[in-house]
């Protein structure tokens, strides 16, 4: 009996995701567990899985379509087997035809500047690979260009296997400016094409200035919640200037202590436990908020934002306030590794019940961020800095300073409130034995 193939849900509330590109053929042969497709939601990509072994058959949607969850897209057949039903002759799900499902489709031209026709299997193939067809020399009658003609370039150019190795973000990168990913030199492992291969021959910038670029499902979706999040929370914001001297001289402590495990103690994470140390005294900021009501959360879930090349991110790290600094460095450090490489599982991205936004490393004193909703507060992290301040004897002397910045929903969150939680945020940080009580 045949295998569906079905779009997964990554989610609890997503309804459909786009097919970025199909990583296997009609007729090839597969072993459960094999990557079949990469699919993109609003967060992540992610790889469908062939649920058995066998060969793949009745492809029913093509790159770029939109298909909603459950949906059957393709079958895995035993040898031998038939499509059930009226799958013999599948169509795409998206509102016009796929690449596949046209008449021979000009692909652009060549190196020698004619433009090329394909059979409608050689266009798929090319469009889900993400080459320039353009290039293929083709071998058909009047130059047409046959699948053997793509299967031959990919070959010669992405080593064996014929597929072209890349990371999500490359592949993003490579649609967006145009660039065939098959000439491109790889710097990961194995040959793999990165982002940064990519950014490296891309053209220089006053050769792009009248592209239009489409945005992302991402890109989109951080669209949609700021604009949604800006307009129905009205934001309030409060600013406080904090002493890291005590909380740098434990990480440098706790550095020494760990010399040789392998494991570094980071700022980040010691301000994550600072974080969810006042987030137990203010547990109205540790929530959702509701229809006419505040959900307060029992565990601290603190999310990361995490900057991508087309996008951002929130990996959550979970129960935070009941991990060692020692571990959250660990997980925040994978998490974000991840986060930009397009391998987050859907689970880590939701359950956050507030944020942390740093972009000290980027050199910024000061800025507010937008609070990532239900979540009623988000805290802003600037660089730390050194600056001249009084000391005991009203001397100016040096200390590492860095700006934290609360905004929080008003409807929730009162100024008294989130003035008492900045209060208790600077306390412990500028004195972390607080830690420990």
């Amino acid at each position: 009996m045949a295998n569906e193939v079905i779009m997964p849900k990554f989610g609890f509330t997503q309804e459909a995701s786009q097919i970025v590109q199909w990583l296997v053929k009609e007729g090839d042969t597969v072993e459960a567990g094999d990557p079949l497709l990469e699919v993109t939601t609003d967060k992540v990509n992610m790889e469908v899985e062939a649920p058995a072994g066998g060969i793949v058959g009745g492809i029913r949607a093509a790159a770029g379509d939109t298909v909603p969850v459950t949906q059957v897209i393709a079958y895995i057949l035993s040898p031998g087997e038939s499509l059930p039903g009226d799958d013999a002759s599948p169509a795409p799900t998206s509102a016009g035809p796929s690449p596949a499902a046209t008449a021979p489709a000009e692909l652009g031209a060549g190196a020698t500047g004619h433009v090329a026709t394909a059979t409608p299997i050689a266009t798929r193939l090319a469009a889900a690979t993400g080459i320039d067809a353009g290039r293929v020399a083709g071998t058909g009658s009047g130059g047409r260009v046959m699948r053997k003609d793509v299967e031959a370039y990919l070959a010669a150019h992405a080593g064996q296997g014929g597929k072209v190795r890349a990371t999500p973000a490359a592949r993003r990168l490579g649609r967006e400016l145009g660039l065939d990913l098959g000439t491109i030199s790889g710097s990961g492992r194995r040959g793999r094409v990165q982002a940064a291969d990519v950014r490296a021959i891309a053209p220089p910038a006053d050769a792009l200035a009248a592209r239009r670029v489409p945005f992302s499902p991402m890109r989109r979706a951080i669209a949609r919640a700021t604009q949604r999040s800006i307009q129905e929370a009205p934001h309030v914001t409060f600013e406080t200037d904090v002493d890291v001297t005590a909380i740098l001289a434990l990480v440098d402590r706790a550095n020494e202590w760990m010399a040789g495990s392998g494991d570094k103690v980071t700022l980040t994470a010691a301000l994550v436990r600072a974080v969810a140390w006042a987030l137990g005294r203010t547990p109205s900021l540790n929530s959702h908020l509701g229809e006419d009501e505040l959900l307060l959360r029992p565990s601290a879930n603190i999310g990361i934002v995490v900057a991508l090349d087309d996008g951002l991110l929130v990996p959550v790290v979970k129960d935070a306030g009941t991990k060692g600094m020692g571990g959250l460095s660990t997980e925040i450090a994978d998490l974000s590794r991840r986060a930009k490489q397009g391998k987050l599982r859907p689970e880590e991205l939701v359950d956050g019940t507030f944020t942390i936004s740093n972009l000290g490393m980027f050199g910024i004193d000061r800025f507010t961020a937008i609070i990532h909703r239900p979540q009623v507060g988000i805290l802003a992290v600037g660089r730390t800095r050194r600056v001249f301040v009084p000391g005991d004897d009203d001397r100016p002397v040096v200390r590492p300073i860095c700006t934290l910045t609360l905004a929080v929903d008003h409807r929730a969150i009162d100024g008294a409130v989130a003035a008492r939680f900045l209060a208790d945020l600077r306390d412990v940080v500028e004195n972390p034995d607080l830690l420990v009580i």
